[in-house]
């Protein structure tokens, strides 16, 4: 069996007031959760959101940021507001005068999109519509087989997945990429299904590598892997 992706971990310098962030523009409750505090999703999002202490700074683009939908041009207007409000700012990548999607920063400056209405390619997910990655096509289909989810978008070397159970899609870019510096931002947390040395072995034969080099489990058991493109991941027995 796959594992399971059950939380968006997300390195903060307040996760309190990052929480309380994502908490008010995704409608979604707090709950401790390990050494930190998670948002628990209200919807078929199928995930949690959790936010670690960390004392690193951000020194590029993550790779990884939500895109948000929106029903209508009204409702676009809502979610900006309702983020700038609580302590978000716009943002520019770059997008132009003639994008119709908004780039926003939450309180630290991690990017989200708050996309326009009437988006076909999100058109049957919920509000947290995507999590769009800067990655290649080879990750697309490693993150495939890891947990189990089909692919939905296989085309010019871009690709996405979405969970058969519904929810956001998970999509990467393909070329070019932005150079990584230092570890992610944003990174998933796995829970393995049933024993996990075997969970371990699968998810290198699929081509994740072990970052542990030698050190051997965390305190509870966790186990710290980068995918194909290096981005690291944890897997909890």
């Amino acid at each position: 069996m796959a594992a399971q992706l059950v939380a968006l971990c997300v390195d903060a310098h307040d996760p309190l007031k990052l929480a309380r962030f994502w908490g008010g523009v995704l409608g979604w409750q707090q709950a401790d959760d390990r050494d930190g505090i998670a948002l628990i999703p209200d919807d078929d999002t199928g995930f949690r959101l959790r936010f670690l202490p960390s004392e690193a700074e951000k020194d590029r683009q993550n790779q990884m940021h939500f895109d948000l939908t929106s029903a209508s041009p009204e409702t676009q207007q809502r979610t900006v507001g309702r983020a700038l409000e609580l302590g978000g700012r716009h943002h520019d990548v770059g997008q132009g005068p003639d994008a119709t999607h908004v780039v926003l920063a939450d309180p630290e400056g991690n990017e989200f999109c708050v996309i326009a209405a009437g988006n076909k390619f999100l058109a049957e997910c919920g509000f947290v519509g995507a999590l769009a990655s800067d990655g290649s096509q080879q990750v697309g289909y490693f993150w495939s087989r890891a947990l189990d989810w089909p692919l939905v978008w296989d085309q010019d070397e871009e690709t996405a997945i979405r969970s058969p159970h519904g929810g956001p899609k998970i999509t990467w870019g393909g070329p070019p990429f932005t150079p990584k510096t230092g570890r992610n931002r944003l990174r998933f947390d796995l829970a393995a299904d049933g024993d996990l040395d075997p969970e371990l072995d699968r998810l290198v034969r699929l081509g994740a590598a072990r970052a542990d080099s030698g050190s051997g489990p965390g305190p509870q058991g966790e186990v710290e892997m980068a995918d194909p493109d290096g981005n690291e991941f944890t897997v909890w027995p």
